[in-house]
């Protein structure tokens, strides 16, 4: 059999002490190998997580001898440069091999991946079909000009084929988990739980951050129907949404959930919750079938605000247990200007529901939009204080805003004097919202009042110091007074510092005094804790916190 090989970068840089999520595993690759393996052809999956970048490159590499083409994929963040590096090592090793690379951030900007010299060809959006053709392409010998749907370097200039439409799932295959060493994420699934984890999933309830689960990545549609400025998604999948059906994936995810026994599902659908009847159709499925796991899915605040009690019933019975909700803005006037149809506190009113059936929100808030204005901020940053107040088990996270290409606001961005990284290699640097800076929209104060908020949001739930004591009972009063808040939380910073110097010289206590207060509990079993999200958070704040009060 004539030999495929995909490589799945690693997603993030061991140079900054950051540890890739294991519970995250290479569905886009995974998707795309269904179509040639169906084919005939046998596909090599290498995934750079399993591995140090160097052992990734020689086994990627060594895969590469004899191979009909080599690809690789990648997202914002360090996997943009190391699929570059390992690419970069294929082709000294193998020059004529054809090389090719898809994915949202190739798909944004072809042009950058493409002037490289590396790639024969750019994959643009929705991959499966795309790939299929361009695997028999170079099997058979054919002009690439002739695959729909790829960006291609002629006369040094970037030209597309023909585009190509987004198509449902009668038209694809299911994952060939067959490919995936499923045992060897498990067992690195139950090592302990590092603070700096990209892309983690919250803990099950009734455990806490240390305790291991096990837990599989899954996606179940493609695209998303919304026009999000800020996002890369409309220009790409042109708002198309399609779904696989209830009954399809119930069917699938069943055969594995036999097979493997995990835990959890991450769905890192785009937007999982857009029809009300499939979500019930599969929920109901699932406790049908005695499939029991627990789930984690991506949704939007006005899903959940349409959705029946019933159906909000049935996702907590069935098992889902956490859940990301894109809130963007606590301002009417921004939500329009990202072509979010969001309005009001929405965002507060579908956390207040899942908090009340026990399922945690994770709701990711951004300020510093281009041309945002500093009271829209506060807005954004009273909305997440209010819900942080109302919903015990939720973490609204407040991030600054990060300029995307291909994205609406991208050129808004670059218009106002925006400086985005040039090379491969530099925006694998950047993209991280725990560390990396915004394109500096946020006006200082407003800054201030973000630094202050996740500071009282790390600490209210006791996840800084394991308990609850006077420090965590004084900042869920700051959380909750809108006078305060309205008068920018004065002696907010001064606490602060406070604070970290306590912690530092804690250790020179009595020990009765250094374990004053109420020891926090595990888990959502009393809807106290914030879970994962939470500790992260309030582990990123007490350092920026620290950093200020050194200074």
């Amino acid at each position: 059999m004539k030999k495929v090989v995909l490589y799945y970068p690693l997603q993030s840089d061991p140079d900054r002490g950051l540890v890739t999520s294991f519970h995250l595993q290479p569905m886009a690759l995974l998707a795309i190998a269904g179509w040639p393996l169906a084919d005939g052809y046998e596909v090599v999956l290498i995934d750079g997580n399993l591995y140090t970048p160097e052992e990734a490159q020689r086994r990627v590499v060594e895969a590469c001898e004899g191979a009909l083409l080599y690809a690789t994929t990648g997202i914002l963040g360090f996997a943009v440069a190391d699929g570059f590096h390992c690419t970069r090592a294929v082709k000294e090793a193998h020059p004529e091999l054809p090389c090719f690379i898809g994915g949202w951030f190739a798909s944004s900007d072809p042009g950058l991946q493409l002037e490289t010299g590396l790639y024969d060809a750019v994959a643009l959006g929705q991959g499966e079909i795309t790939f299929r053709e361009l695997v028999h392409a170079v099997d058979e010998g054919k002009d690439l000009g002739e695959v729909a749907g790829l960006a291609l370097l002629r006369d040094g200039a970037v030209v597309h084929t023909a585009p190509r439409t987004v198509v449902g799932w009668d038209q694809l295959e299911n994952n060939p988990w067959e490919l995936l060493d499923y045992p060897a994420y498990a067992e690195r699934m139950r090592q302990p739980w590092h603070k700096d984890t990209v892309e983690p999933i919250s803990p099950l309830p009734g455990l806490g951050p240390e305790d291991s689960f096990t837990a599989v990545s899954y996606f179940s549609s493609f695209g998303c129907p919304l026009d999000c400025a800020f996002c890369c998604s409309p220009g790409i999948a042109g708002r198309r949404w399609k779904a696989m059906p209830a009954e399809r994936m119930l069917d699938d995810i069943e055969d594995i959930w036999r097979r493997w026994g995990f835990d959890a599902l991450h769905f890192f659908d785009a937007n999982w919750g857009v029809t009300e009847k499939r979500v019930r159709e599969f929920c109901t499925g699932l406790l049908e079938r005695k499939i029991d796991i627990k789930y984690y899915a991506y949704m939007q605040a006005d899903s959940v605000c349409s959705f029946s009690s019933e159906t909000l019933d049935l996702m907590a019975e069935s098992g889902l247990y956490s859940a990301l909700i894109g809130a963007e803005t606590g301002s009417d006037e921004t939500m329009k200007a990202i072509h979010k149809t969001t309005r009001g506190d929405n965002n507060l009113e579908a956390a207040e529901a899942l908090d009340a059936r026990n399922i945690s929100v994770y709701a990711t808030y951004l300020i510093g939009f281009p041309n945002e204005s500093a009271s829209s901020m506060l807005e954004t940053l009273d909305q997440a204080r209010r819900m942080a107040h109302a919903c015990p088990i939720a973490t609204p996270a407040v991030w600054e805003y990060q300029a995307i290409p291909g994205a609406a606001f991208y050129e808004e961005a670059l218009a106002l004097g925006y400086e985005p990284p040039r090379t491969l290699d530099e925006w694998g640097a950047f993209y991280d919202y725990r560390w990396d800076r915004s394109p500096g929209f946020v006006p200082e104060e407003v800054a201030r009042m973000a630094r202050l908020y996740r500071h009282f949001t790390g600490m209210v739930g006791g996840h800084m110091r394991g308990r609850i004591g006077l420090w965590e009972r004084h900042a869920a009063k700051r959380l909750a007074s809108e006078e305060d808040f309205g008068r920018g939380w004065p002696l907010g910073l001064t606490e602060a510092r406070l604070f970290h110097l306590a912690q530092r010289f804690e250790g020179l206590l009595p020990r009765r005094w250094r374990e004053r207060g109420t020891r926090i509990e595990k888990g959502w079993k009393t809807r106290r804790g914030h879970g994962e999200r939470a500790e992260t958070a309030g582990s990123a704040s007490t350092s920026s916190m620290g950093q200020e009060a050194s200074a």
